[in-house]
């Protein structure tokens, strides 16, 4: 008799509980306890699939520790920016540890080493040993371990089915000649997930070719010769970066752990055990599906996978499994029509115009709207039918066809239906067609009653649906650089995806719409986010022009400045030595100059070099503030004078931001390329950069309009403060009444640095500082600051009740809400951990304030567009910052302009204390600013 195959299961837990984690967060299993059991759940179900359906002879699962790492010694900030540990998984790891202690599977961990190090030293062992080897990790990384024996096993998740990844498939992947160069690739392209860095505008084509033609990082860092332009530059300038990047990414063999084949095979369970933690965690389910009566056959009992008579299974709804198999394309019957003709064009415009709705969706060639192509059109009205209209390259011609349908988009009466439909509007505005009427956005309904998850169409189709849309992938290809555009997928496979799209986005509508009127979120939809839309892709549309001489002036003068201030900290440090090292910098501040007697260290016993602490010693010590000084040209250089010229459209001239509404979670627009949120305000060199924001042409100037203190004006008003409403409506300085107040001083003995303080102690109680913080703001004793803030709440007694008032409604219903009723969502707020509680309450007393500034600015904003496009104004509204709105102004216009602009910003909501809006006018944004 043969000899069973020895094949072994490595589990990579820590992947494994957030995958499940992610798995169950849009149904959350909470069990009658209040104890969220997704994860665990989650992580038990894949574990009885491999159990059942790949029968490993010997199995283990491996953990991380909370200990530092070889890899944080090497490098201070990896993994360092990754989020706070969700309670839910910090309650899953030690129930995991029990799952596996019941099933009899040994947990493998080390302080000092990953999980990832752990499997892949037993891999390679394993697989020199006559093991096939399967390493169970949804983690990318691990492809550098796949070797004959040794295979990558990427867990079903979310619809995609298992994916088994050995040599050829690992080559494929990565478009690499061979495994080993997993970590080259890594090195170059980095890894956000982990923090680390890569070269600078390294991406996986980049890395894939430049591996090609040089093998690995440190051939193609011994050949930089042979490039040419930026990427020669980042390569010279960041290969040490490249080197630690791969040293980072590299996965350890060699951990001190010892390869015990009989302690990892595979025992089957102790059944009491598991039965005791099924009941603990009220897996009834799956206990029936396990340990269940046997269900008789005339061909005698089925096994379960601990040899005892299979289950009797019932039709009930498993409340502790995971979601069914997806339903995709293949599965369900639908109707999708190509519509090639201009008969077949003229029919269909024919049906849409009979609808009250129709769904529709744009292909295109570019994923920035202002930049793409338009290669098709697809439209539903009824589900599972769609229709999909090609268009061809020729813009002349693709207009004529977009042209035909202008009167189903400008209809005033039809709702018009999309997924982030701005970016259709913006396409079609280039091909003249304007989209009109009411609007339904999919992601905006469900940015508003789920305003912290994502919102794109195949996280909502599988969630809603249950339904997995078609991959774009299936039509041009893998992301890297092979993959094609719209314009070369096959068209039959075109009309599948694009009008699946239209179907898909149009079922989710009947979904939403429901919850958007049980959550009271349909004015806002209808009266505010959806109006936006519009108003938003006008000013994408617009876009900004940017003085390119005066940034390259700037990006001069930034180097130059940069080279003095280095040579100012190497004359001060008494040598040379890398600034940008937080291990060589650490090293001069503290043990060589000693600016410190106990140096803050890191978790991983580096001093602590980070910009709280520079600033702190920053008057203390000029090589500190030389240092502060240092970065910020070096940031300002890289991240916005050198970059913003990239961003330019060859179109026009112009920088066309993308808004996003359905990003932060306050209520907020984000912008991104640029991200017009984050110029820099408080330094002088950062000011400067607004110099670059110019009117379009002769004849029209920059104008901005800015609310003024909106956010102490609206707690003052929330709270019914009547000291601070008074003050407001009086136009006395709120600084210095505040200090007055508890200073207990008249106001025309308050002095600037008392006023300074004030000022900092408004602003941070709205963000729920505390007495370590305000002292750290004000660079005062822990004491003095506690002092000030009771004086501030004795003086402010509204305030505090207003504060204390709203963390208990949000104790209660885990939600706060905006003046317009958008919501919060704060499910920490119970949280037993007091660091994740402290931060939820904060949340709840923010959030409010925040988002009511939000919903105020988005109202003054469709209030203005539609002044200025009824009054057919040459002005254009050409950004939105924070709570600032800026103009490209005619000249002609410019006194009517402000008028109006100002008073539609302060009458856009009625409060008790008056909304007041400061303008300026220039040739630039600084000068208007």
């Amino acid at each position: 008799m043969s000899k069973p195959e020895k094949k072994l299961f490595l589990l990579d837990a820590m992947a494994l509980i957030y995958r499940a984690h992610f798995a169950f967060s849009k149904n959350p299993r909470i069990n009658s306890k209040g104890m969220s059991t997704g994860a665990i759940l989650g992580f038990t179900n894949s574990l009885l699939e491999i159990l059942t359906k790949e029968k490993p002879t010997h199995i283990a699962i491996c953990f991380d520790t909370a200990a530092p790492t070889f890899r944080h010694v090497q490098y201070e900030p990896y993994k360092a920016h990754r989020e706070a540990q969700p309670e839910d998984i910090s309650i899953a790891i030690p129930w995991v540890k029990r799952m596996a202690e019941a099933y009899q599977i040994p947990v493998l961990e080390l302080d000092g080493y990953e999980a990832d190090d752990i499997v892949g030293t037993f891999a390679t062992k394993a697989g020199h040993m006559g093991f096939e080897v399967f390493m169970m990790t949804p983690d990318k990384d691990y492809a550098q371990l796949v070797q004959e024996h040794v295979y990558l096993y990427k867990p079903a998740f979310l619809g995609n089915s298992v994916e088994i990844l050995g040599i050829p498939e690992v080559l494929a992947k990565f478009d690499i000649d061979h495994v080993d160069q997993v970590r080259d690739l890594l090195g170059l392209q980095g890894d956000s997930v982990d923090n680390i860095p890569g070269i600078p505008g390294v991406g996986a084509k980049t890395a894939s070719k430049l591996l090609k033609e040089f093998g690995t990082v440190e051939n193609l860092i011994a050949n930089t010769d042979k490039l040419k332009g930026k990427l020669q530059e980042n390569v010279i300038q960041f290969a040490q970066q490249g080197v630690l990047s791969k040293e980072l990414a590299t996965i350890h063999c060699e951990v001190p752990i010892e390869f015990d084949e009989e302690l990892l095979r595979f025992k089957g369970p102790d059944e009491e055990k598991l039965k005791g933690i099924f009941n603990e965690l009220e897996f009834r389910t799956l206990a029936k599906r396990i340990f269940g009566e046997p269900k008789k056959q005339e061909t005698g009992s089925q096994m379960d996978l601990f040899g005892a008579p299979a289950p009797v299974i019932s039709n009930e709804s498993f409340e502790d499994e995971e979601p069914a198999e997806k339903k995709t394309a293949f599965t369900e019957v639908h109707d999708y029509h190509l519509i090639d003709t201009p008969e077949l064009r003229k029919s269909l415009l024919k049906y849409l115009l009979l609808q009250k709705e129709v769904c529709f969706d744009t292909e295109t060639t570019n994923i920035d709207s202002f930049e793409a192509e338009l290669v098709g059109i697809s439209f539903a009205y009824v589900v599972g039918e769609a229709y999909y209209i090609p268009v061809p390259e020729k813009f002349e011609d693709a207009k004529k066809i977009a042209e035909e349908f202008r009167e189903v988009f400008e209809s005033e009466t039809i709702t018009k239906i999309g997924q982030n439909i701005k970016y259709d509007m913006t396409v079609l505005k280039k091909y003249g067609v304007e989209v009109a009427g009411p609007l339904f956005d999919t992601m905006l309904a469900h940015y508003l009653v789920d305003p912290d998850t994502r919102h794109n169409m195949d996280v909502l189709a599988e969630n809603y649906l249950n339904y997995s849309p078609i991959s774009i992938e299936t039509l041009i290809g893998k992301k890297g650089v092979k993959q094609g555009t719209m314009r070369d997928a096959d068209l039959a496979a075109i009309k599948e995806y694009a009008a699946e799209d239209a179907d898909i986005t149009l079922q989710l509508k009947e979904k939403l719409e429901p919850e958007v009127e049980k959550y009271g979120m349909k004015k806002l939809l209808d009266e505010v986010e959806g109006p936006l839309v519009k108003v938003l892709s006008y000013m994408e549309y617009e876009g900004v022009k940017i003085d390119t001489d005066a940034l390259s002036q700037m990006s001069g003068e930034l180097e130059k400045a940069s080279k003095i201030v280095e040579k100012e900290i190497y004359e001060i440090a008494g040598e040379t030595f890398n600034i940008a090292s937080p291990k060589q910098l650490g090293e001069i501040l503290f043990d060589k100059l000693k600016l410190i007697d106990s140096p803050k260290k890191t978790k991983t016993g580096q001093y602590a070099t980070g910009e709280d602490i520079l600033s702190k010693l920053a008057n203390e010590h000029p090589i500190a503030n030389k240092i502060l000084e240092f970065r910020e040209y070096q940031k300002l250089k890289s991240t916005y004078v050198d970059a913003l010229p990239l961003m330019i459209s060859k179109i026009d001239g112009r920088v066309h931001t993308d808004y996003r509404q359905a990003v932060a979670a306050t209520g907020r627009l984000s912008s991104n390329n640029p991200n017009l949120q984050n110029i820099p305000i408080r330094t002088e060199k950062g000011r400067e950069i607004r110099k670059a924001f110019i009117p379009r042409e002769e004849g029209y100037k920059i104008f901005s309009a800015d609310y003024s203190q909106i956010e102490l004006r609206i707690i003052a008003a929330f709270a019914k403060d009547e000291s601070m409403i008074e003050a407001f409506k009086n136009g006395r300085d709120i600084h210095s009444t505040t200090a007055a107040k508890i200073f207990k001083k008249p106001l025309e003995e308050v002095d600037s640095d008392m006023r300074r303080i004030a000022k900092s102690a408004n602003f941070g109680i709205i963000y729920g500082i505390s007495a370590f913080g305000l002292a750290e703001n004000l660079s005062i004793s822990r004491t003095e600051s506690k002092e000030i803030i009771d004086a501030y709440f004795t003086e402010f007694p509204a305030v505090k009740r207003y504060m204390d008032h709203i963390v208990n409604v949000a104790r209660e219903q885990e939600y706060v809400t905006t003046i317009l009723g958008r919501r919060r969502y704060l499910r920490d707020i119970n949280s037993r951990n007091i660091t994740i509680r402290g931060f939820a309450e904060r949340n709840a007393i923010n959030a409010p304030i925040q988002g009511s500034a939000a919903d105020i600015i988005k109202i003054a904003m469709i209030r203005i567009h539609d002044w200025l496009i009824k009054e057919k104004m040459k002005t254009k509204m050409i950004m939105q910052v924070h709570d600032e709105l800026v103009f490209d102004v005619h000249e002609s216009e410019l006194d009517v302009v402000k008028e109006k602009v100002v008073h539609f910003m302060e009458n856009a909501i009625s409060l008790e204390v008056p909304l007041e809006v400061g303008t300026g006018v220039g040739n630039n944004w600084l000068e208007a600013h």
